[in-house]
């Protein structure tokens, strides 16, 4: 629960009776018990038996840039693998406005009633700068932040979308660790951070507003294209007659995309996670997908592909950091940016000439 809430830290859901006992020197105890440091060992075990505070801390260490917790976090990571069980990965996504967190917050709450444990994250590479729209949605999440059987952890900071999806990637098997069956990663933002989460989970939610006027312009054609669902959002009210237009119109351009290797058929719903309405129209969607995919074993390979691709991706990003963080490269590089600019040579050599000195290293 963030600092800036308007709640207590005290406040309960519907769903956890009041604790009218509770005095200062619990609140202190509490408190002490947060910030007492753990061994490795303590940290994994209070992880997988689903303490919330120990998956934070665990998921500090994953975010953090320090060597230490890089090595700690590697470690961690590696002893809770066994027991990452196979959650729903879901992906969601949609322009700023479109109502994420209310309806994260909607679909979240249902999922918890149902006896699911939820997790959600972001992938926002503008954190670093912007602390992602995450941390205020955190704050707007009332209910859901308050379910003993919900997760919510704001964007991990990072200087490139490699570096936050990489992060998220080790975030979601911690969360698988500590039980969370349910794992929702918000994409913030727009671009490359839509494909990041399309290759990281098993279902791809777009969510839509009626009238938006992009459905099948420019980059937003690529993003419809790998939804396995488009929801349309705050179909109530005036709104609703503009909703079941745009659903007509979603289903029309839907059917002339090429079939998914899933041979699933991307459904189109309406929702208004304000009235609650839809909600559960789309957990049964998911779950008919999950169905069908399990049944064709496309769910498996996918999750098979997904992890090679991750391999590829982590090299490159390590082979990054080295190269750029190299003391002798970040002087030669500056030396070929300027004899670029006084074309004193070309691109293309500059390029080499680095690659060469690098290799030498």
């Amino acid at each position: 629960m963030t600092k800036s809430s308007s709640k207590s830290a005290l406040h309960q859901s519907k769903s956890t009776p009041a604790l009218p006992h509770v005095n200062a020197d619990s609140i202190q105890k509490i408190k002490a018990s947060r910030k007492r440091q753990f061994s490795d060992e303590e940290l994994k075990d209070l992880l997988i038996s689903g303490n919330k505070t120990a998956l934070g801390r665990g998921i500090t260490l994953v975010e953090s840039n320090q060597s230490s917790h890089q090595q700690r976090a590697e470690k961690l990571i590696e002893s809770c693998l066994p027991y990452a069980h196979k959650s729903i990965r879901i992906g969601i996504t949609g322009v700023p406005g479109v109502g994420k967190s209310t309806f994260i917050e909607a679909f979240g709450s249902l999922l918890v009633k149902l006896g699911k444990k939820v997790a959600v994250l972001a992938v926002d590479p503008s954190s670093s700068v912007s602390h992602g729209s995450i941390m205020g949605d955190k704050t707007r999440m009332e209910n859901l932040v308050t379910e003993e059987n919900a997760f919510i952890r704001p964007s991990p900071s990072g200087d490139s979308l490699g570096g936050v999806a990489r992060k998220t990637r080790e975030s979601i098997i911690l969360c698988e660790a500590a039980g969370f069956d349910v794992i929702l990663i918000e994409t913030v933002g727009v671009g490359q951070s839509e494909t990041t989460v399309h290759s990281m989970t098993d279902f791809f939610l777009l969510l839509k507003l009626a009238g938006a006027g992009d459905e099948l312009q420019g980059i937003k054609r690529g993003i419809i294209e790998m939804a396995d669902a488009i929801v349309i959002n705050k179909a109530d009210g005036d709104n609703l007659k503009a909703a079941r237009e745009a659903r007509l119109e979603f289903n029309r351009a839907l059917h002339l995309y090429p079939p998914k290797a899933s041979t699933w058929q991307p459904k189109v719903s309406l929702c208004s996670a304000l009235d609650n309405t839809g909600i559960s129209e789309v957990w049964e969607m998911i779950n008919e997908y999950k169905k069908l995919t399990k049944k064709n074993e496309f769910f498996e390979k996918n999750r098979h592909e997904q992890n090679k691709f991750w391999l590829l991706q982590t090299i490159n990003e390590h082979l990054k950091q080295r190269f750029y963080q190299d003391p002798q490269i970040k002087k030669a590089l500056k030396d070929q940016l300027t004899a670029i600019e006084n074309n004193e040579t070309t691109p293309f050599a500059a390029a080499k000439l680095l690659l060469n000195l690098h290799n030498e290293l």
